[in-house]
């Protein structure tokens, strides 16, 4: 009787809602489709900001020497082909914002936790598929603007993507200070509003909506990862709304909060009272949970990855939880060593250094986690492994400069140089864009029905490893050396001659590395018709998601949601004849359920 019952009652909801093209594809409210949404508009932004960074990096090589694809790209801000100093500072900004923001924040936490939270929880969908949507044409809306705003006359905003003032808040100071850096404000305060709909949907979710018998600890590390994901979120992306409105104010409503004694051209202006420092701070407060918000998804995908290709239990499941919430909650105590430089309190930078120092403790519990798990595993060496262990080397060599930069005596000597860069390219950047390609190389048949050309992955990975630490390794060298970050031209210091050749080096391999994503970029969409198409569970893997159907359909599985029975790492079980047992199948009589 039930049986027939669900499939009537089925055949009955699949007749209320005659699908239309826009309902299906553009205004969709099922999460797998918005989850394509965020993928596919953070890689179109994801092209934008490699494109800068390329371009950049050509400019820093070879200063001052005319360049066709400049003149081609930027018009009027590369007269003859030499590019201008403006739009070079501009080309940084967005970059760093695109990648940032749209990129990495969409990307990841974007796509994966709309894929994932329904499918591995066993929910029909998100709590609310209305916001869901909402929250992903906010992001689409705010996306458009970024890119709008570098057509703007006068040119894109241009103060560094932490758009310190007062750069950002004089309209006079430089062309970008201007609409540009009008049009940044509201991108971003739509995209913080769009961030804050769906943080608040997957709290929710997870919370409310997990199927009968899968308690907290029976979840998947990706769901914790992006559950405290998305608390981070909700507590410190308000701060940055509240720095850009106060901005705002300044900008255009004659306030001073951040504005004090300024003197253009020998003329003073009426600001009194207010404190760039400040903004620091309210940025900061956001600044430094976002690189977290940024890294928690990866680290989740990795832990599930890892767990499928090693074909054993992830190590330390109640340590990695521990961790994750280690890190959230640190993550909000340490924003201010960013800040060594500006005249703070000596004894509240050993503040700082002592709470940053802490978070290398659950960032190292869990590399340790990962090598473990790898150890002695049968190592399925498929793509997405490869990229979940490429993440697992540059978190490490990029987290072991953190220890320097965290350092409130030892940053001083670094701060504002390339080591700086290729610290947080490295531990952030690079790291967090392995998770994804890791995640995407893993969830493509869940996503498309199809799989990815395994050949073009291995291309793919092996080039971008090499290019990646080809690009930042040296930068680590040339930031002792003391060159500064941000400056166009290094030329016109002879301090520096001698380093021409390491940006050269460096500028050759981000090009090679910049090109090499086309492989990706191809396989990615040329497999969404023409790749072989999938089995319903390709990795053999033990979670929720692999249980629902290939076909996508509102609700995710025909029937009944299935029942957990343990939890989601039985992979190599004694006493089972295939090497993994999927969460919803009961334990055997006598069978003991594993909690690492």
């Amino acid at each position: 009787m039930s049986a027939h019952a669900d499939t009537h009652a089925h055949d009955d909801h699949g007749h209320h809602h005659k699908e239309t093209f826009v309902t299906k594809y553009i205004f969709s409210q099922d999460h797998k489709m918005i989850a394509k949404q965020y993928l596919v508009t953070g890689t179109i932004m994801g092209v934008i900001g490699v494109l800068m960074s390329m371009m950049f990096r050509m400019q820093i090589a070879w200063p001052e020497e005319p360049n066709v694809l400049f003149e081609a790209l930027l018009g009027k801000w590369a007269p003859d082909g030499v590019m201008d100093a403006d739009i070079y500072l501009a080309l940084v900004t967005i970059h760093g914002t695109i990648m940032v923001f749209f990129v990495l924040t969409a990307g990841l936490s974007g796509t994966f936790s709309n894929l994932l939270i329904p499918l591995q929880i066993g929910a029909r969908d998100m709590a609310s598929g209305f916001l869901n949507m909402v929250s992903y044409w906010l992001f689409f809306l705010s996306s458009v603007i970024m890119v709008i705003s570098l057509f703007v006359e006068a040119g894109p905003a241009a103060a560094g993507w932490t758009i310190y003032p007062p750069l950002s808040a004089l309209p006079m100071a430089q062309g970008g200070s201007g609409m540009g850096m009008t049009l940044w404000l509201v991108s971003m305060a739509i995209f913080i509003a769009s961030s804050l709909l769906g943080s608040l949907n997957y709290i929710v979710t997870v919370i409310n909506l997990r199927t009968k018998g899968m308690s907290m600890t029976r979840l998947p590390l990706t769901i914790w990862a992006f559950f405290v994901t998305a608390i981070i979120g909700v507590v410190s992306f308000p701060v940055l709304l509240s720095a850009a409105l106060l901005l705002i104010m300044d900008r255009s409503f004659g306030t001073s909060f951040f504005l004090s004694d300024i003197f253009i051209q020998g003329e003073v202006l009426h600001y009194q009272g207010g404190s760039p420092v400040l903004f620091e701070h309210l940025f900061w407060f956001l600044g430094h949970p976002e690189v977290y918000i940024v890294i928690l998804p990866a680290m989740g995908l990795v832990s599930e990855i890892m767990a499928s290709n090693s074909r054993k239990p992830i190590f330390g499941y109640r340590a990695m939880i521990a961790s994750i919430l280690a890190i959230a909650f640190l993550s909000t105590i340490v924003w201010g060593h960013h800040m060594f430089v500006s005249g703070m309190n000596p004894f509240l930078g050993s503040v700082f250094t002592f709470t940053t120092l802490l978070i290398a403790i659950p960032s190292a519990v869990k590399a340790f986690n990962w090598i473990t798990t790898l150890w002695k595993g049968n190592l399925q060496m498929n793509p997405a492994m490869l990229f979940s262990i490429g993440f697992v080397s540059t978190f490490i060599t990029g987290g072991l400069t953190g220890i320097i930069l965290g350092d409130s005596a030892l940053d001083i000597n670094v701060h504002d140089t390339y080591f700086v860069v290729a610290h947080f390219h490295l531990v952030m950047g690079i790291s967090a864009l392995y998770g994804m390609f890791a995640g995407i190389y893993h969830w493509y048949p869940k996503m498309y029905g199809r799989m990815l050309n395994k050949n073009l992955g291995y291309i793919h990975f092996w080039i971008t490893a090499v290019c990646a630490y080809g690009v930042f390794f040296p930068m680590h060298f040339i930031g002792m050396a003391g060159l500064p970050r941000r400056y166009y031209t290094n030329s016109n210091f002879p301090l520096f001659d001698d380093l021409a050749n390491v940006n050269v080096i460096i500028t050759i391999f981000a090009l090679i590395g910049g090109v090499v994503q086309i492989v990706y970029l191809y396989n990615f969409f040329a497999s969404i018709f023409f790749g072989k198409k999938a089995t319903k569970n390709p990795w053999k893997s033990t979670t929720l998601e692999w249980t629902a159907p290939v076909e996508h359909m509102h609700g995710n599985w025909p029937g009944e949601i299935p029942h957990v029975y343990r939890w989601a790492y039985d992979y190599s079980k004694p006493g089972h004849d295939a090497d993994f047992v999927p969460q919803n199948i009961p334990l055997k009589e006598g069978e003991e359920e594993l909690q690492h």
